[in-house]
């Protein structure tokens, strides 16, 4: 690509940013939420297909789990419910010569979540260089970059050698993976793959791996008047498992593989951390007691290259030497069921097309190289890489608050994101004269 191409794609994201701000801001009113095993995408899928027909593309939706053969794919997770809840698909064929590349994002979010919000979690509010909702930053700045992609495109008459795909899928959060499956199963690939996930403007060919699992306690609950006196219920069973959790996070500090993509930025690449604990409903309608029953969720990461044998194993054992050490504590043992399905790690070599020639567009934009690191978190990626052999890499804008409350996307880095990508897509399928 020449200079006076490169300005005229700079020209006309300058010119436009107020449209991928706007796509943005529409995406987040409109509530997508993810509460499996059902979910609230549709609205959002049909209004992403409008738009593609409005620059003659022709989008397809469809079901997850009606595409053929896709049921009985080992990876599917079975029990969601994807009544109203389509995927997205779209192909551009190129003019021929060119490579094909697939812009992917999912459209669901998590849930609002009981955490004070300081702003309406679907009122897309625009303070600075901000902006504020639920899935603004994970990812539906990410799907409206995508879609600003292709708008620029149309606009600016730009024929494409290799063949364009669009997709924003369903059920992604709470480890569904199913309708990035789908899409892959129903055809919609390409050559490559870039994945708009918030990678904070780095270039992200890994992820890391991740796990769930729920840990139900039980023991005998005790009233505060009992004729044996106050009773300890479940407390020292949990007090016991936590003070154990520090062993179980240096076991898997010491014995996971080591992954150059994280050795920089990252203190501890395969953190583990409780995040929930309940013993039941707070307030003046639960009486003052101690309790019986106690449920842990415990989040935990993995390095590209482990196996789900092999972290679920180093769990089991530390569970059961948790039990062992203290029989007394346990009567009852503990419950552990996993609610979602294993992520595993995955990466894409630094040495890729896709990652170089991405990297060099992002440079051009940026004026200076990007950090090309792993992604902290697990997704979708694995997919695309280990299981349909498709390079594919993380690249989007910066935020914060991801799954919390006040989450935002930081708009110039949305803007940045937007002008690499686009480079980038002429780049790689290449410009038909």
């Amino acid at each position: 690509m020449n200079k006076e191409f490169e300005t005229r794609i700079a020209n006309y994201v300058d010119d436009h940013r107020d449209v991928l701000i706007r796509t943005t801001s529409d995406l987040v009113r409109l509530n997508s939420v993810n509460s499996p095993p059902t979910g609230a995408e549709k609205e959002c899928q049909v209004y992403l297909a409008n738009r593609l027909r409005e620059i003659s593309w022709n989008p397809e939706l469809y079901r997850p789990d009606q595409v053929d053969g896709v049921t009985d794919h080992p990876l599917f997770w079975a029990g969601r419910d994807y009544t109203d809840r389509p995927n997205l698909g779209a192909r551009r064929p190129g003019r021929g010569g060119g490579r094909s590349l697939v812009l992917s994002g999912h459209v669901d979010t998590v849930p609002v979540g009981s955490a004070c919000w300081t702003r309406d979690p679907f009122g897309a509010a625009v303070e600075g260089n901000r902006l504020y909702g639920r899935g603004a930053n994970d990812m539906k700045g990410g799907v409206a970059t995508n879609l600003f992609v292709l708008q620029a495109l149309h606009e600016l008459e730009i024929q494409l050698e290799g063949d364009l795909v669009f997709e924003s899928v369903v059920d992604e959060e709470f480890g569904g993976a199913n309708g990035t499956l789908a899409g892959r199963v129903a055809g919609f690939n390409g050559d490559a793959a870039v994945v708009s996930e918030p990678s904070f403007l780095r270039v992200c060919p890994a992820q890391r791996g991740g796990r769930v699992a729920h840990i139900q306690l039980c023991s005998p609950a005790d009233g505060i008047l009992d004729e044996n006196g106050l009773g300890s219920g479940v407390v020292m069973q949990l007090q016991h498992l936590l003070s154990k959790l520090g062993e179980y996070s240096e076991r898997r500090r010491a014995g996971a593989p080591r992954h150059p993509l994280y050795a920089r930025h990252s203190a501890d690449p395969v953190p583990v951390s409780v995040t929930k604990i309940s013993t039941g409903p707070w307030g003046n309608q639960e009486p003052i007691a101690v309790p019986g029953s106690c449920r842990v969720e415990l989040y935990w990461q993995a390095m590209p290259g482990e196996t789900r044998e092999e972290v679920d194993g180093q769990f089991s054992t530390w569970m059961n030497e948790v039990v062992g050490s203290a029989p007394e504590l346990f009567g009852l043992a503990p419950v552990i069921e996993f609610p979602t399905r294993w992520l595993p790690g995955c990466d894409t070599p630094v040495s890729s097309p896709l990652v170089v020639e991405l990297s060099a567009c992002a440079t051009s934009v940026l004026g200076q190289p990007p950090a090309i690191e792993g992604i902290e978190g697990p997704g979708d990626m694995f997919l695309f890489q280990q299981v349909f052999g498709i390079p594919s890499v993380y690249w989007g804008a910066r935020g914060a608050n991801t799954h919390a409350a006040d989450e935002y996307v930081d708009i110039d880095s949305l803007v940045a994101a937007a002008h690499t990508l686009l480079l980038f897509v002429c780049r790689w399928c290449g410009v038909a004269k």
